[in-house]
């Protein structure tokens, strides 16, 4: 395909997927649940961090969080006691255990009482025309309090090579407005222009067969390798087509 041709195509595939119609069956229902902004960010930020493996696990499993957290995560973070959150040491999806989910509920209100909340943090300036630097700095402000240190391994930092794919989802859902009803837009202070795709094996494999994408790795490089070749495309909101490369991949088998 030419240049042109490509931008169609993948165009196309962004108006077939980004709709309404794909919260269902994705990890961004989650926070879809809630009204509050606050209940919003720590939903989604709790799906995301636990969006690996079979896609109805995460929901199942990310309702259950919510759940436990009485489906008023904002609150239950900002006023819960020791007591509160040891039935949590009972949730488990894969590696990601109830202990370091009382370590995250513990991070999320240091943040909230101390940084400002989470919108805070990535709104400020972003370094190299993205926000990895920002994804970088998050975590060591996230790991500030006492934590255990298996727990980092659940927040990934790109100046350290990795590809961060489910902190770039929790960016798009939260800073990139799409007039579709999916992505939320509640953080206007920070361009969409600066997020980057999140990067998995689906949307590596189908930017791969488009040529969008060299690199063998999905890792920070080919991030950025990705980042450049979908602001080519389109400078103010490049991972609209995280919805063409997932669909592609996911859905089409492409």
């Amino acid at each position: 395909m030419t240049p042109t041709e490509l931008k169609e195509f993948l165009d196309s595939k962004v108006m077939l997927y980004n709709n309404f119609n794909f919260i269902e069956s994705d990890p961004i229902s989650i926070p879809h649940k809630f009204q509050l902004k606050e209940d919003i960010e720590i939903s989604g930020f709790l799906a995301a961090i636990i969006a690996w493996g079979n896609r109805k696990s995460i929901i199942n499993n990310a309702n259950k969080m919510m759940d436990y957290l009485g489906n008023s995560p904002y609150d239950f973070v900002m006023n819960h006691s020791d007591s509160h959150l040891d039935p949590l040491e009972n949730f488990v999806h894969r590696t990601f255990n109830g202990l370091d989910f009382k370590s995250f509920i513990k991070s999320l209100k240091h943040i909230y009482t101390n940084h400002g909340g989470l919108e805070a943090i990535f709104s400020t300036p972003s370094k190299n025309g993205s926000l990895q630097t920002n994804i970088s700095d998050f975590k060591s402000i996230f790991f500030e309090i006492d934590h255990l240190s298996r727990t980092e391994k659940h927040v990934s930092d790109p100046l350290k090579g990795s590809a961060a794919k489910r902190i770039n989802m929790f960016l798009r859902w939260m800073i990139r407005q799409d007039n579709a009803g999916v992505d939320f837009g509640l953080w206007k202070d920070v361009s969409p222009s600066l997020l980057s795709c999140p990067l998995d094996v689906h949307s590596g494999n189908v930017a791969r067969k488009l040529g969008l994408l060299n690199r063998k790795q999905n890792d920070a490089k080919a991030v950025m390798e990705l980042d450049k070749s979908l602001r080519a495309l389109d400078k103010d909101d490049p991972v609209k087509y995280d919805f063409a490369l997932f669909g592609l991949g996911v859905f089409e088998k492409f």
